[in-house]
């Protein structure tokens, strides 16, 4: 790789890193390509990206976005998007079945550095449709009560 190629990749990794609220670091040692691959594709749709990097390269990058203390050895793959409960979410579930092969490493999450453990807790709050669905039925419960009433009071005066 030459010194221009590492240069533009450092370059468009400090972009996409500055866009993210969420970049998870995670080893994939032991995992087929096609695992990597299938992942890859079932995140997509999320916004979140996947990326297998150097780790000086990355480093680098992320200095460069802004995202200090996170430190890198062995294998890592990075994992970035908008939303850090889907994020958290998809790699969650995604270490859960690859039997030990994709373990969850660190992540930096809306500026501040967190660990496996946050990640796990971010990844069991509901996601943003879940929330707009439980803010939805709070909004229509009364009206719905409403008509209910209405309707047995219907009822009611029908069988009078």
């Amino acid at each position: 790789m030459t010194k221009s190629e590492k240069t533009q990749i450092i370059e468009s990794l400090t972009i996409e890193f500055k866009e993210s609220n969420a970049i998870a670091v995670c080893d994939y040692k032991g995992l087929s390509v096609k695992d990597l691959e299938s992942f890859r594709v079932a995140v997509r749709p999320l916004g979140i990206k996947v990326q297998v990097v150097k780790n000086t390269l990355a480093s680098i990058a992320l200095k460069n976005a802004g995202a200090d203390g996170l430190e890198f050895r062995d294998t890592n793959i990075f994992i970035w998007g908008e939303d850090q409960i889907s994020l958290a979410k998809a790699i969650s579930k995604f270490a859960e079945n690859s039997a030990g092969k994709f373990v969850i490493k660190m992540g930096f999450f809306e500026g501040n550095v967190v660990d496996t453990k946050h990640i796990e807790l971010v990844s069991k709050m509901p996601s943003r449709d879940e929330l707009l669905g439980m803010l939805l039925s709070v909004w229509t419960g009364p009206a719905r009560y409403f008509v209910t009433a209405l309707d047995n009071l219907r009822k009611q005066k029908e069988e009078n």
